[in-house]
């Protein structure tokens, strides 16, 4: 498939190691990507996995078991998964941003201070000495203490305490979330100016080629913050100039000049989850998306196909009795390399879910 940004579209296929992978193991990949969106549990496993070949998702469940993987609210105030290295200096960087754009919202819930202090104290309570407890057991207990969580007062209760560095998620308990005391991961020694500089290295090194405008996107951070995070790093990054727009990425990893690519006649297809950094690390995703499949995802989320680094089609599965079923829905007509690319990559995703 004709790819109308092939060198910017290659680089990013290959720093966010979606083809030519250098890791093994879900903690160094997550290490390097900084986080991946992560509200759909299953699919962030997935993403993991479309990035690791071999793995399984037992393999990314033992992970979490092992609290070397974490979920919490950080970029945008959303779900990410991270590692337990990086979650208290991401949480101290990132979380005063959410909680005061949240202002109006805790209002309009009535939650106030004394409320949201009353409620994280219960919270760091149940959690104290390692205990484990899923997200049902939380609101039970809340409840007891005479706290309302009906309605959205809930989620917004656990992310405050989560953004409050007190509690975080560690994988699922019957498809509930778990939760565990933020105490039980070791503190991070680093400041605030040397957080904003590695979480911008971390970015621009893994999703790069990118403009700084995507990483404000995705960091949820201020312009003026955004910008001083970039003047601290790019000294390590080369920069270039399409279409008008300077995108920033690692000399290391990538060159936006070189084009060489020893399986270019070779189409590569991904069956990417629905909100995977592929496409939800950018502002602009024009470089993957044409302007009429833009439009519809906007208005449907779903898991989508990538041919080449563009988005093709979305897909999904289901399971039926002891089987899995897979669907297929293709905005162009794949020829026969392609329809072969497309079975590869199933065969991909059905190992990882073995």
């Amino acid at each position: 498939m004709t790819n109308r940004n092939s060198n910017l579209v290659m680089n990013r296929l290959h720093n966010q190691q979606l083809i030519s992978t250098k890791f093994k193991k879900p903690l160094e990949l997550i290490s390097w990507l900084g986080a991946i969106q992560g509200q759909d549990y299953a699919g962030a496993k997935w993403a993991l996995g479309l990035r690791l070949p071999g793995i399984t998702d037992t393999y990314v469940e033992k992970e979490f078991a092992a609290k070397t993987l974490l979920r919490t609210w950080i970029m945008r105030g959303t779900l990410h998964i991270v590692s337990a290295d990086d979650i208290h200096w991401m949480v101290n960087l990132l979380a005063p941003r959410i909680i005061k754009k949240n202002t109006r919202r805790y209002r309009e819930l009535e939650l106030d201070d004394d409320t949201l202090k009353q409620s994280n104290q219960v919270l760091k309570e149940s959690l104290e000495g390692g205990t484990e407890l899923n997200r049902k057991e939380l609101l039970d207990i809340l409840r007891q203490k005479g706290i309302d969580t009906e309605g959205q007062r809930a989620p917004y209760i656990l992310q405050r305490a989560s953004l409050d560095g007190l509690i975080c998620q560690c994988g699922v308990d019957s498809n509930v979330p778990l939760y565990m005391s933020l105490d039980m991961i070791p503190e991070s020694d680093m400041d605030d100016d040397e957080a904003l500089a590695e979480l911008t290295r971390r970015y621009f090194k893994s999703r790069g080629p990118a403009t700084i405008h995507d990483f404000i996107w995705w960091s949820g951070l201020l312009t003026a913050d955004a910008r001083t995070g970039l003047e601290a790093v790019k000294s390590e990054l080369n920069q270039e100039t399409i279409n008008g727009r300077t995108y920033w990425y690692s000399e290391e990893e990538s060159s936006l000049t070189n084009t060489e690519d020893p399986g270019a006649n070779i189409p590569v297809v991904h069956l990417l989850p629905t909100y995977d950094e592929y496409l939800f690390a950018y502002r602009d995703r024009s470089a993957s998306l044409d302007l009429k499949t833009r439009k519809y995802l906007q208005n449907h989320y779903r898991s989508t196909i990538s041919l080449d680094g563009q988005i093709v089609g979305t897909w999904r599965r289901t399971f039926k009795k002891s089987r899995v079923l897979m669907e297929y829905h293709p905005f162009i007509t794949l020829n026969l390399d392609e329809k072969h690319a497309l079975g590869e990559a199933e065969l991909l995703y059905r190992k990882f879910i073995e």
